[in-house]
């Protein structure tokens, strides 16, 4: 990496006609021999410790550098609008926090759910249905009752009939994705006007959208973002500022004691599942009705496992979760740009970067995060 392709890197920070800012130009082979020798000081000083761990802030510096450098080896001799890819990094990470908010509000009552793929995939599903017949936002709906059905099959499977957790989601994930491939192809194929949703597309909120920069990254966007943005909000003051989300967490954390105290157990959790389903449905929709208008077979791609990963880096907490899907959004947005750029990385290995992300991720955080201490263990009342 230290030897680049080119001579000069240029970052473009603005975004079409909106360049207000300079454009970061770069000596590409410079650049990345600086940052190597960087990475080699920190390396070399952390060897000289006793111990072998780095500190929180060091390893993001040492990620950032790297992240940096690949950056200005893959674009030397191009440009590489930064604005754009940062924007697409908040798009991306729209379905996954959809996701890991399912995962949270779910897994805060004690209710593993490993469904949330099987809710994105089938609210795209009959998002799209709908969306073709009646418009997009009673897709929308359709696509929202569609993954609160799952929750609640997922709930009364979990919570009445004790069957296990991981189990009945990957049953409910194995299900929904072949209806909706067999539907698919008896169905949309055979009529193509019941594959054309209208899309919801982007909205620049007046005067914040003309900041530099930043207006474009996060006030260019589509309105699932901005609808994304307000879920967390809400979900974080609900759970830790509210009466409900006190008797959430005591279901999560000790059911027991909390039936003790007159919470009805069965009741809070079955609210957090079916409620955790309704805004995975929501996510589905993104893939439809919020990007292409169209229906395809396994369209989410594994996204609902990414999400999981996002909840449990973010510590089963709604802005954690949202600042994890940052990351893979990221991942996401870099495997695409760099397919732009022409690099000789194969287009097969830039497809893996969201899942070899998730990889580090849960390798990095899993032992070291606390679930709710009753998550997946169903109660029976005394």
């Amino acid at each position: 990496m230290v030897l680049a392709r080119d001579r000069f890197a240029d970052f473009e920070i603005g975004l079409g006609s909106l360049r207000l800012l300079p454009s970061l130009v770069v000596p590409a082979a410079l650049t990345n021999f600086l940052i190597a020798a960087v990475m080699g000081f920190l390396g070399a000083r952390l060897l000289t410790k006793k111990a072998l761990k780095p500190s929180n802030l060091t390893l993001a510096l040492v990620i950032g550098l790297f992240l940096f450098a690949f950056l200005t080896w893959a674009a030397a001799g191009q440009s590489f609008n930064l604005a754009s890819m940062l924007r697409q990094s908040v798009l991306r990470s729209a379905p996954l926090t959809f996701g890991a908010l399912a995962g949270v509000l779910s897994e805060r009552v004690a209710v593993i759910n490993i469904a949330i793929e099987g809710m994105l995939l089938g609210g795209a599903f009959t998002g799209v249905i709908v969306g073709s017949l009646y418009g997009a936002w009673p897709g929308v709906l359709a696509a929202i009752i569609t993954g609160g059905l799952l929750a609640w099959v997922l709930a009364v499977l979990s919570i009445k009939y004790k069957v296990d957790q991981i189990i009945s989601g990957v049953v409910i994930n194995i299900f929904v994705l072949g209806l909706t491939s067999f539907l698919s192809v008896q169905i949309l194929t055979q009529n193509a006007d019941l594959n054309n949703s209208p899309r919801i597309g982007a909205w620049n909120v007046p005067f914040l959208s003309d900041i530099p920069f930043f207006g474009t990254i996060l006030f260019k966007q589509n309105l699932f973002v901005y609808i994304m943005f307000g879920l967390v909000a809400v979900t974080t003051y609900a759970l830790f500022f509210t009466r409900w989300g006190l008797r959430t967490r005591a279901v999560g954390e000790h059911p027991k004691a909390a039936d003790t105290l007159g919470v009805d157990v069965y009741r809070i959790r079955y609210i957090g599942v079916i409620l955790g389903g309704l805004v995975a449905g929501f996510g589905g929709a993104f893939f439809t009705i919020g990007q292409v208008g169209r229906f395809d077979e396994n369209m989410t791609g594994g996204r609902g496992y990414i999400a999981l990963a996002a909840m449990i880096f973010g510590r089963w907490h709604p802005v954690g979760a949202m600042s994890a899907a940052l990351v893979f959004g990221f991942s996401d947005a870099i495997a695409n740009k760099l397919g732009i750029l022409n690099t000789p990385i194969p287009s097969e290995f830039l497809a893996m970067a969201p899942y070899i992300a998730t990889l580090i991720v849960v390798a990095g955080v899993v032992g070291k995060s606390r679930p709710p201490a009753a998550d997946g263990i169903p109660y029976e009342k005394q």
